[in-house]
């Protein structure tokens, strides 16, 4: 199922300032809160879209990425787009990373005494980890046709010892005696227009609802470890040099059962010792002999995928440009995909013995060998401008 444009989740124009997306953002997660539909999932798979879309958007250099890429920019190895809301993170996530959106006082006075909302928005697991950033080496080959890389990270990982909750044992971990294990104080004023309630996390125990009496010896209360994850890493066709990729959830684990960052690949395109690239284009620079130029020939030329044979007509002029269809790169994706483009060039030799300078002096005075351009031949830089149309 194809995703929908973030924008178009949101309500707004790509020109919206952040300000202008934030109460975009709240309206429709207002209108589509678990809250205000139980047991509606259509409403809540549309409530995390909207997270989806808000965590994209809201982020400066995740919006123009998206603005460049579309979904693709976060494509690999995800199940949630940008940052993975829907698939990777569940509603308790939304809540914690995204609560000052609504704000504490909306669900204290909105939602009533319901609890739901509130509990789920000030009640936090931990601290969520921080976003991880590698490099990864792709050659032409592997950018045609996409790859799965296995990548060994270094990274905060989870502790196995304690699970996470940062505590020696379960019984090293009680019940938060300031709030009762609701993770959240309520605190009632009165105001001219009456009674005001709001709801704020627990002090003591940071909004989690419980507390650790003794930490954990091997991550000393953190809940996670330094130490390394072999990834899968789904890179699709057609990726480029310098472009950023995001894995939800694969960065460093967080403190105390938080919720892991994300890990950002950036693609970088090994050189070919043959071909260059020019954006879904190939160009390969083809030297043959003044001979082969005059009575034509065949050649074989180096593909991303291998080798090709093409003709060379008799007659061929140096600077002729020769295209072999769909040779190119793939659009990330898309269904575009570009072509190979040969650049024929006459190999003039620098040195020559006497006896062929003798024939070529003979040559030189021949009429064949005098330039004829026919009028109607495009020039140098006509000819590449339509090669890279």
């Amino acid at each position: 199922m194809s995703k929908r444009d973030y924008y178009e989740v949101l309500g707004v124009t790509k020109s919206a300032s952040t300000d202008e997306i934030k109460k975009a953002y709240r309206k429709v997660a207002m209108q589509f809160h678990p809250d205000r539909n139980p047991g509606d999932k259509a409403a809540e798979e549309k409530f995390k879209e909207a997270a989806s879309a808000y965590e994209v958007l809201s982020d400066t250099e995740k919006k123009a990425k998206y603005d460049r890429f579309g979904h693709a920019a976060f494509g690999p190895g995800t199940s949630g787009g940008g940052g993975g809301f829907s698939g990777g993170m569940d509603m308790n996530d939304i809540f914690s990373q995204f609560g000052d959106v609504f704000g504490e006082d909306v669900f204290g006075s909105f939602f009533g005494g319901g609890g739901g909302a509130r509990s789920r928005s000030s009640r936090s697991k931990g601290q969520r980890g921080s976003n991880l950033r590698i490099k990864l080496k792709m050659n032409f080959e592997e950018i045609a046709n996409g790859a799965n890389k296995q990548v060994k990270v270094k990274k905060h990982v989870l502790c196995t010892t304690c699970g996470g909750n940062g505590a020696k044992d379960k019984n090293s971990v009680q019940t938060c005696g300031t709030c009762n294990g609701s993770g959240q104080v309520k605190k009632v004023t009165n105001t001219f227009l009456g009674q005001m309630q709001t709801v704020n996390a627990c002090p003591t125990c940071n909004g989690e609802g419980n507390t650790v009496t003794a930490k954990c010896t091997p991550c000393k209360g953190e809940g996670r470890v330094y130490g390394d994850e072999t990834i899968s890493i789904d890179i699709p066709a057609g990726v480029q040099d310098g472009m950023q990729l995001s894995m939800s959830g694969k960065g460093n684990a967080g403190e105390r059962g938080g919720s892991p960052g994300d890990l950002i690949i950036m693609i970088e395109e090994e050189s070919h010792e043959n071909l260059h690239r020019d954006g879904l284009n190939v160009a390969y620079d083809l030297y043959i002999t003044i001979p082969d130029a005059i009575f034509g020939t065949s050649v074989e030329v180096p593909t991303i995928d291998g080798r090709a044979k093409i003709k060379i007509p008799a007659g061929t002029q140096s600077g002729k440009i020769f295209r072999l269809k769909g040779k190119g790169f793939p659009e990330v994706q898309g269904y575009a995909k570009g072509d190979q483009l040969i650049n024929v060039n006459i190999w003039t030799p620098q040195q020559v013995s006497p006896e062929e300078k003798i024939e070529l002096e003979k040559m030189q005075l021949s009429a064949n060998f005098q330039p004829k351009p026919i009028k109607g031949d495009k020039s140098f830089y006509d000819r590449v401008k339509e090669a890279f149309k």
